[in-house]
């Protein structure tokens, strides 16, 4: 039997999605408290598999990841959620469960991927957690103008961390939006997938742009070839969102 999950949470307190030995992580989380439903459900109920649709980093947020169990149980999936929500930590919410076919792949099967950036146009003590404050006037026209550049498919081995990416370095980005708020700049990025610290830099890289102190053809030089400068440029973590996943 396969669920599939959409789960949000806040990881400022959480070392990444990714189940670790010795750090809290969301996806250790989870799989604690399924198995301490399993074992409080005192029937046959068995654990096999909870996968994730990617990983997120330390300090990284999501509004809707997804993820799948495959387990043998007698719990409905209103009960399931009904039961973690209960158990897990007040960081991690589960939206929904539901059942999925047996093909379905929370990774695999996905289609793509889509995440938030948020930038503070003010110091904000309510969102240090969960966004980058710049006080600077950053202009909104040419980071647009800019972010033109990064679309389509690209090598985008400047904007990962070379020495631990070992698979292709080629992604496709679908799209970007970038607009204001009263308090926030907001940056949607659309794509294939993504590689480990790619958004963050593509977002430090676009700031630096708002700036003044890039351009768009400095882009166009960092997609021709590798430049170690790009990773100077990573915003935090804290302003990075999981938006949703498109199957």
């Amino acid at each position: 039997m396969k669920f599939k999950f959409t789960i949000e949470y806040d990881g400022s307190s959480f070392s990444g999605w990714q189940k670790q030995n010795n750090a809290k992580s969301i996806q250790g989380e989870l799989i604690e408290a399924i198995k301490a439903v399993f074992t409080e459900n005192k029937s046959n109920d068995k654990y096999i598999d909870f996968q994730g649709s990617g990983r997120t980093d330390s300090g990284v947020h999501a509004y809707n990841q997804v993820a799948h169990l495959e387990c043998e149980t007698d719990l409905s999936a209103d009960k399931m959620k009904f039961k973690l929500n209960d158990i897990l930590p007040f960081g991690i919410n589960i939206l929904e469960i539901e059942k999925a076919d047996d093909r379905f792949h929370a990774r695999h099967s996905a289609k793509s991927r889509q995440y938030i950036y948020k930038i503070s146009k003010r110091k904000n003590p309510f969102e240090r957690k969960h966004s980058w404050c710049i006080k600077e006037k950053l202009d909104i026209e040419k980071m647009v103008t800019a972010s033109k550049e990064l679309i389509g498919i690209h090598d985008f081995i400047s904007f990962s961390d070379k020495p631990k990416e070992e698979k292709s370095t080629k992604v496709e980005i679908e799209n970007i939006k970038i607009f204001e708020t009263e308090d926030f700049i907001i940056i949607k990025i659309k794509a294939t997938h993504f590689l480990w610290k790619m958004v963050r830099r593509m977002v430090g890289v676009l700031a630096e742009v708002g700036k003044g102190k890039k351009t768009q053809y400095d882009i166009r030089e960092y997609l021709a070839a590798y430049n170690h400068d790009v990773s100077n440029f990573t915003a935090p973590a804290s302003g990075l969102f999981l938006d949703k996943i498109i199957y």
